[in-house]
Order: structure tokens, then C-alpha cells, then sequence
């Protein structure tokens, strides 16, 4: 299958000229086959190429390399997408025209970040199917000693080969899962957010997630009910999920609150320093927070709303600690919750609880979870149990963005 990409680009109903980088996206078996052709009709055939491996995937697609002018294989054990790290290995490029980055998420930053930072073109050969990050143009790399979700460059052309997507672990097929039933919280918090706070959305791009959420909950529904995986449907679901960082320019329709117990797990702040996963797992684990806490507030009585208090420094060193209190206070620091009155919220009660309506109930996901072999709860990440309510509002702090969790804190529902 290859996707038109062209039919997302131009004015749009939202008001916008959405622009996409990427030209091609093709996910076929034995794609790798014709990927000559492929750069060829991106314009990127006669360039001069490096390609960059890890040690890994070089030695499991022994046969499946693509022709370079230059190949780097990074070690793979301790291999972590950070500045540092991938400056050093800029060094040691010989003046290319196009990088290659062929393998897993981390991989893809290792061209991402010197493509962006060079000007030239990125080409993506994922070799599994675990994340939406292969289309997108976030780069999440470890910048300047802290984790971020920074805007690059995305792939002119994305080659995804079915035959090597096959030889993936069960437990990244259901991570990749757990990353894209995510949108059920996603979409929601966008909406929610431009209902109470005029916050800008786009129609286009929220259907493009509920489109990638929709072929990813019918697959894996198929991978629960008979345990075979359909590696294109999730392929596909995973790519048109980061089509639309690329369209928006950031993650709004891909990441929500449940997204940043991702990255509470990769900080391991106090209290959390046991925790651990694969980013789809962690993902999962806050998506099934969010979606037995939202339907929670559904249930009850239309709260009132409770003046705006900023969180306070002290708030944020005991929660994070002094190694991490610094950079959640600056990310804090013109909070969004300043900026439209709570009282909203409340008026606009009636439409939220309809929007949280139609995300599946807490009690048939877990059955979906469970058949998947997905991680969904706090003990599956190493999280402590008794930690699974404060989770929540603690990871809200991590990110400056409107969440019907980070709106908790100017709600009173007693």
C-alpha cells in the first residue's frame, strides 16, 4: 500500500495551508526490493547517501541493506537519542546529500536531528511498527540534558517494509497497539480544549487520528480475538497518526495526557524511580488512567469552578525533585490554565461529559488490553499501585498543554 500523501496538503476548512514534508509513504512485503526506485521518485536517487544502523538491525537485515555511500552502525546496547551522542556521530559524516535512518525510534532521530541541522533530506526505513513517530516531525531526543518533543524535520520518503515488520516482538506489536488507542484520550483533550478554551483545531487533522485510531481498534480486535497481527493495518495506522504531527506542526492530535506518563517515566521523579517501559507500554498505562478518570468525572454532579492558582515552586520540588524542579518550573511558567476563564469549563459541562461518553468504557478496554497482551496498568511499568491516582496530576505538570487533567485543578467537584 502507498499512501497519497498529497490529498492533506492546501487550504484547509480550519483556515490553514497544511504542509507535509513527506512525499511517499509506502508499506508493502518486500518493499525494500524497490527502494531505489522509490528515492528515485522522490527526486533523491542520485544524491549522496549515508546510512545509519545500529548494530542490531544491521546484523538481523543482513541481505536487506540499501546501497550507501557511507554506512554508520552505531552500538546498539546503551544506544539513547541524545545531542551529545549525535553530534559525535556528525563528525564522522562524509558531506551527504540524504541520510538514510534505517531501524527503530531511536534510529530515526540519529537522522532526523543531523538532516534538520544539515538542511538536506531524511528518508525513514522502519523496521517496526511500535510508535507513530516515523512520519511525524518531532524529533524526541534528549536535548540539552532534558527530554523534549522538539519540531525538525520529517522523512521525504518512508519506506516500510512488511516482511522485516514481521519479525518484530509480540510485545512491540502491542505496544505500537497501546500507542495509537491512545487517541480515545488524544482527540478528546483537543476537543475539550477548543470547546472551553477556543484552543485552535483543525477537523481534518482530528479525523486523520480518528481515522488511525478506527484501523488500529479493528485490528486489534483481530489480534485479541485470533492472535495474528495485521502488520499492514497497524503500519498503516501508525503512519497516518504522524501525519498529523507534521500538519499541525506539533502533537496536539497524537498526545494527551496520557502521553506524559511516557515521560514520567522516563524522568523517574521521586517516588517513581522503579518505573520503566517501552514508550507504546507507558502510553498504555496512562491512557487507562485517563480513561477510568475521565469517565469517573462523568459520572458526577456538575462541578464548580475554583479560581486559577499557579503551581508553586515548592509544589514542583517535592514532586520532581531538586534534578528535575528546575525545567518543570519553567515549563510551568505561563500556564495555560491562566489564560480563559474555568468557569467555562463548567458551562460547557454538558458537552464534555458527551464527549466522554463515546470513549469505550474502562472495563472494555481492559478486556482489549488483556487480549492484546498490552501494559495498561501502573504495576506493569513499575509504578507502585498506591502511586496510580497522583500519577495523573503529577504527570500534568510535565507539560504545558490543556488536558482535561491539568483542567482538574480549577474544577471543585464537592
Amino acid at each position: 500500500m502507498i499512501m497519497d500523501c498529497e490529498k492533506y496538503v492546501g487550504k484547509c476548512v480550519c483556515g490553514r495551508e497544511h504542509t507535509l514534508e513527506t512525499k511517499k509513504v509506502v508499506v508493502e512485503a518486500g518493499a525494500i526490493a524497490n527502494f531505489e526506485q522509490y528515492m528515485a521518485d522522490v527526486g533523491l536517487a542520485d544524491k549522496k547517501r549515508v546510512v545509519v544502523y545500529d548494530s542490531m538491525i544491521y546484523a538481523l537485515t543482513e541481505g536487506k541493506h540499501v546501497k550507501a555511500d557511507q554506512e554508520i552502525v552505531l552500538e546498539a546496547k546503551g544506544l539513547r537519542a541524545e545531542d551529545t551522542v549525535i553530534e559525535e556521530m556528525m563528525e564522522k559524516l562524509e558531506n551527504p546529500e540524504v541520510i538514510v535512518a534505517y531501524g527503530a525510534g531511536t534510529i530515526m532521530d540519529f537522522g532526523r536531528y543531523p538532516a534538520f541541522k544539515l538542511g538536506i533530506p531524511f528518508v525513514a526505513v522502519p523496521t517496526l511498527a511500535s510508535s507513530d513517530g516515523f512520519t511525524a516531525n518531532i524529533c524526541s531526543a534528549i536535548l540539552n540534558g532534558q527530554k523534549k518533543s522538539t519540531a525538525m524535520c520529517a522523512p521525504v520518503l518512508v519506506v516500510t517494509d512488511l516482511d522485516i515488520i514481521k519479525g518484530a516482538p509480540a510485545r512491540l506489536v502491542s505496544s505500537g497497539i497501546n500507542d495509537i488507542l491512545s487517541k480515545y484520550i488524544s482527540i478528546t483533550d483537543w476537543k475539550i480544549s477548543k470547546i472551553v478554551a477556543n484552543e485552535y483545531y483543525c477537523p481534518m487533522v482530528s479525523d486523520l487520528a480518528k481515522e488511525a485510531l478506527d484501523i488500529m481498534r479493528e485490528a486489534a480486535d483481530k489480534y485479541a480475538a485470533t492472535g495474528v497481527a495485521d502488520h499492514e493495518a497497524m503500519t498503516m495506522a501508525q503512519m497516518k497518526s504522524g501525519l498529523t504531527m507534521q500538519l499541525l506542526n506539533h502533537s496536539r492530535a497524537a498526545s494527551g495526557a496520557e502521553h506524559l506518563m511516557a515521560h514520567l517515566v522516563e524522568m523517574q521523579p521521586p517516588r517513581f524511580e522503579g518505573a520503566e517501559g517501552i514508550h507504546g507500554e507507558c502510553v498504555g498505562v496512562g491512557t487507562y488512567a485517563c480513561i477510568k478518570k475521565y469517565h469517573e468525572l462523568a459520572a458526577l454532579p456538575t462541578p464548580k469552578a475554583k479560581a486559577f492558582e499557579p503551581l508553586s515552586d515548592e509544589w514542583i520540588t517535592e514532586k520532581f525533585g531538586e534534578r528535575l524542579a528546575a525545567g518543570i518550573i519553567k515549563e510551568n511558567s505561563a500556564d495555560v490554565l491562566g489564560t480563559f476563564d474555568p468557569q467555562s469549563i463548567v458551562d460547557h459541562w454538558d458537552e464534555i461529559k458527551a464527549l466522554i461518553d463515546a470513549i469505550p468504557s474502562a472495563e472494555e478496554m481492559e478486556a482489549l488490553y488483556k487480549g492484546c497482551n498490552c501494559k495498561y496498568l501502573p504495576e506493569h511499568v513499575g509504578i507502585k499501585p498506591e502511586l496510580a491516582e497522583e500519577m495523573l496530576c503529577i504527570s500534568a505538570a510535565i507539560r504545558n498543554r490543556l488536558t482535561l487533567i491539568r483542567m482538574l485543578r480549577v474544577l471543585d467537584f464537592e
